[in-house]
């Protein structure tokens, strides 16, 4: 399989001071964290991560096991974060997540994957997210318990259930993907994500083809006109095939250039920046997840049952005691006049 072209940027949206994402875009290694802590330098988590990631194919074609390789990458990145996070009082309880994808040269793509970080793949004109959220209300959904647009605007879909940082070792999600020419592959944030639903990001993702640095620059555009509540990434790749490499015409540069919203952080920024955000993801444990979900039952169980239907007699009775006392007052008019 032969890549096409890539990118990668971030931003920190309308409401941060600060930007707590971190990618990686070194093909065929691409990477997306995003950290949480709030004054646990939840920057420096991603950071960490992220730079436990970059570099790790020194140069080289992916490996066969390439699935291996990735798990071994997120839990290098898990051994990093765990560890700052115990030796540095300042980042105590600091997390990421950390989604990895990695490109074989035989048509496979290896994708490793904790936290409520993305990947979409745009194939055939059908967008696909192909990861599942390790969130509170993703398992909610999962077992039946809110509907996806109850989830969208559910008071903690910030609370995940996995990241990075919290234990000295993490369970991975990892899975291949048999890549095809004209795929296009966006790895992103949650805030992304969250503001932008997948109808548009496929639709920016299409119309960019061949142009994944405008498509980024687009969508995170997107993600600030929907309110920019989040740090903003992603990071596209294409497959071989996906469009012609051709320079882009006038029109396709002015689009590009008037979506242009972004500020670029570099793939591997340094771990040694200042603690503190205004984060407000949350990590739970398995245990405090259970807890949650067993309280969402009970809640669910607690609510009031709904009023019993008015039985069909006391309608009737209803209404004969109004034609009684319509039949009444007509009486005692006519007797009125007829005095």
């Amino acid at each position: 399989m032969s890549l096409g072209p890539s990118f990668g940027e971030t931003n920190p949206g309308r409401k941060r001071r600060r930007n707590e994402d971190a990618f990686v875009c070194e093909p065929p290694l691409f990477a997306v964290a995003d950290g949480m802590g709030g004054a646990q330098a939840g920057e420096i988590a991603s950071s960490l991560a992220a730079a436990a990631v970059a570099g790790g194919l020194n140069g080289a074609q992916a490996p066969q096991d390439a699935e291996e390789l990735v798990v071994e990458l997120i839990q290098e990145a898990n051994r990093r974060v765990h560890d700052r996070a115990t030796s540095d009082a300042s980042a105590s309880g600091m997390g990421t997540t950390l989604t990895v994808a990695l490109a074989r040269a035989d048509d496979v793509v290896a994708i490793g994957h904790v936290g409520d970080s993305r990947v979409y793949l745009l194939r055939d004109g059908v967008f696909e997210q192909l990861t599942d959220d390790h969130s509170l209300v993703a398992e909610l959904v999962r077992r039946g318990e809110l509907s996806p647009e109850e989830a969208e605007g559910h008071p903690q879909r910030s609370v995940i259930t996995r990241a990075l940082g919290t234990d000295p070792d993490v369970d991975v999600d990892v899975f291949s993907v048999e890549g095809r020419s004209g795929d296009v592959f966006l790895l992103c944030s949650d805030g992304l994500s969250t503001m932008v639903d997948p109808d548009t990001m496929a639709n920016i993702v299409e119309r960019h083809r061949g142009r994944p640095d405008a498509a980024a620059r687009a969508l995170i555009k997107a993600a600030n006109d929907g309110g920019g509540e989040d740090n903003i990434t992603a990071v596209l790749f294409e497959i071989d095939g996906a469009s012609d490499a051709d320079e882009p015409t006038m029109e396709a540069a002015t689009a590009a250039a008037d979506e242009s919203d972004t500020m670029l952080r570099q793939p591997t920024v340094s771990a040694d920046g200042a603690a503190g955000s205004e984060g407000d993801t949350m990590i739970v444990s398995a245990d405090e997840l259970r807890a949650a979900l067993a309280q969402s039952g009970e809640e669910a169980s607690q609510q009031p049952p709904a009023p019993p239907p008015v039985p069909f007699y006391r309608y009737v009775l209803a209404t004969l005691v109004i034609l009684v006392l319509a039949g009444l007052v007509v009486f005692l008019a006519v007797w009125g006049l007829a005095r």
